[in-house]
């Protein structure tokens, strides 16, 4: 009797390698490409392209046992998870909560393939580790590094997570607190000497229990720059006239100094300009002096607003208007100042007053003073405040997500405040916040200010959460003591995000993207597109036909305002190093230009000299 014969089982095959080694190298140069600044966006897709391959591969086509290949993904996604809690807040919070999934996943993918080939051979016990080791090692890259926050182009400013920040280098120099003013000379009556106090400080014969008496608002001659974007908040500086040949005359350095971070413009009256900052947990309006950068006098509220992608600090800027600094935090509160002293005159919590929790971004609207009231936007919620004792005169109904600022607009006589909101377009009457009309054209939010045209147009712009979505010019009717916005036309020959744009001579120029690009006001049309600033700002020099703009990487550049094709005049590369969204400051010959670490103020040569 024979035995039967027992075939032995067949060998198993070995793992297919290859695809994903290769697939690997793509996601390392995609990782090296994002961490080196060189192409960051691009980088990001890069890898997340390779993991793909990677995940395609380990599933379909590497040979390993079906309970492994379930297994690596389920330990990717736990392990992606898991890190967020780990590491640093800057990452953690980037893209919208989104960028520790978004940059764990590629090297968790390459990380698995480096454990596929060195566990190839091991027990399976041994394999275990190996799998828990190339975990660590998979999200270790992201664990011991931090950002600066996100550019514009969706580049990532990296650093070593340990390395100090430009607001704690600030923080850590010697004091520059502003030097106390001498006394003042005693007041000869005692009259005088009680009005020489402090606005916040009590009066001396005040009733107990009685609040102090607020000083009255005495007019003044109206600053130079009050405020954002200038004294029509549409980027405009008049009796400006510059050489523009800087290859022999140069902007030249008047002082240069640290700030603390924000997004904050400049306001200017004679040698005095104000701005806003953060400084570790306060939250500060400062004055400085703009012939020597010094500090003059620095308001601090004792909040501090951050979020990963643009990082700490303020978002507005301050207003300047009859003696007082009126400054929007982006917390909510606001605050009127002695533009002389910074004492406290009075405050107020918007966000209280409007009942509107603090958006993504902060509060971002700077304040506009009409009349007797001052105006700033919770979030698309329009608020009034009397100027002189911050009573709140009147809340708006929201019209949609929005960082724009109010904007001052008068259409057929009637003066009015236009605020762009997600819904579209909205104006209200400043004294009671009544709406006067609206348009609607529904957006994910927008930030930049619409523009008036004439006494009966105005151009608006819309915006998505990745990018501007163009621009639409609205003609505004009123008959029968009814108003009307029509559009007039559509165009996507201009697109800002949060670049503004400026009007001349029948055409709009702006940022298209991260390109400048001109359209036609008639009918908009698009003349020209060119020159890579990244996300700058500009703003227009009317009597040279010029275009001075920032590039977000701090260069200086001026442009020809021509619709006939777009020309770069002349540049000047280095004024800021870092990424810089501030809008630029041009008042007499000195340009003032910030970032969210430094700011400068150079000299321009005169046209003739």
């Amino acid at each position: 009797m024979t035995t039967p014969q027992i075939d032995p089982p067949a060998a198993r095959k070995p793992l297919r390698l290859w695809p994903g080694i290769a697939s690997a190298t793509v996601v390392l140069a995609g990782v090296v490409l994002f961490i080196g600044r060189l192409f960051g966006f691009t980088g990001m897709v890069v890898a997340l392209a390779g993991a793909l391959l990677i995940l395609l591969w380990w599933l379909l086509f590497s040979r390993a046992r079906w309970y492994e290949r379930i297994g690596a993904i389920v330990a990717i996604v736990a392990a992606d998870f898991a890190q967020k809690y780990v590491m640093h807040p800057s990452i953690a919070g980037g893209a919208m909560g989104n960028m520790s999934y978004i940059l764990v996943i590629p090297t968790l993918c390459a990380a698995l393939v480096g454990w596929a080939w060195a566990s190839r051979r091991l027990a399976p016990g041994s394999r275990i580790a190996a799998a828990i080791a190339a975990a660590a090692i998979g999200c270790l890259p992201w664990l011991v590094l931090r950002t600066g926050g996100i550019s514009g182009s969706g580049t990532a400013d990296i650093h070593w997570r340990w390395s100090m920040t430009p607001e704690e280098r600030l923080l850590a120099k010697a004091s520059d607190e502003p030097v106390p003013a001498a006394p003042p000379p005693a007041p000869p009556a005692p009259a005088a000497a009680e009005s020489s106090k402090p606005a916040s400080a009590p009066a001396a014969d005040a009733a107990p229990g009685t609040a102090p008496a607020l000083p009255p608002i005495v007019k003044t001659k109206p600053a130079e720059w009050p405020g954002f974007r200038g004294a029509e908040r549409n980027g405009v500086t008049h009796a400006v006239a510059i050489a523009t040949d800087w290859s022999a005359s140069p902007p030249v350095q008047v002082w240069r100094r640290g700030v603390g971070p924000g997004w904050s413009s400049f306001a200017v009256r004679g040698d005095r300009f104000y701005t806003q900052e953060q400084r570790g947990e306060d939250e500060v309006v400062s004055c400085y002096r703009v012939s020597t950068g010094q500090p003059v006098w620095r308001h601090k509220d004792h909040v501090r607003f951050w979020e990963s992608n643009g990082g700490a600090g303020p978002r507005a800027t301050p207003t300047l208007q009859d003696g007082r600094v009126y400054a929007f935090g982006a917390t909510g509160i606001l605050n009127s100042l002695d533009e002389a002293t910074g004492a406290v005159i009075w405050s107020r919590n918007v966000s209280t007053d409007a009942h509107v929790k603090v958006p993504f971004w902060g509060f971002t609207s700077s304040p506009l003073v009409v009349d007797d009231v001052v105006i700033v936007a919770a979030s698309g919620k329009l608020t009034g405040y009397d100027v002189a004792t911050g009573t709140l005169r009147w809340v708006g109904t929201s019209f949609g997500g929005s960082y724009s600022s109010p904007h001052p607009a008068t259409f057929d006589g009637v003066q009015q405040v236009v605020l762009l909101g997600g819904s579209g377009a909205s104006s209200v009457a400043p004294a009671t916040g009544t709406r006067l009309w609206q348009s609607d054209w529904p957006a994910d939010v927008t930030i930049v200010q619409p523009a008036v045209i004439d006494d009966h147009d105005l151009l608006v712009t819309t915006s998505s959460s990745a990018g501007g979505e163009g621009v639409r010019r609205l003609a505004i009717g009123h008959a029968s003591g009814k108003w009307t916005a029509q559009e007039r036309w559509t165009s996507r020959g201009l697109k800002p995000y949060f670049n503004d744009y400026v009007l001349h001579k029948g055409y709009a120029y702006g940022f298209d993207g991260s390109i400048l690009s001109c359209i036609d006001l008639a009918d908009g049309s698009r003349k020209w597109k060119g020159g890579r600033y990244g996300n700058g700002q500009l703003v227009l020099l009317p009597d040279q036909d010029l275009l001075l703009v920032t590039s977000e990487e701090g260069d200086v550049a001026l442009v020809k305002a021509s619709p006939d094709q777009f020309t770069e005049v002349t540049r000047f590369s280095g004024a800021l190093e870092g990424k810089t969204w501030n809008h630029p400051v041009v008042v007499r010959d000195i340009l003032l230009v910030r970032n969210d670490h430094e700011m400068a103020a150079f000299r321009l040569k005169a046209q003739g000299q």
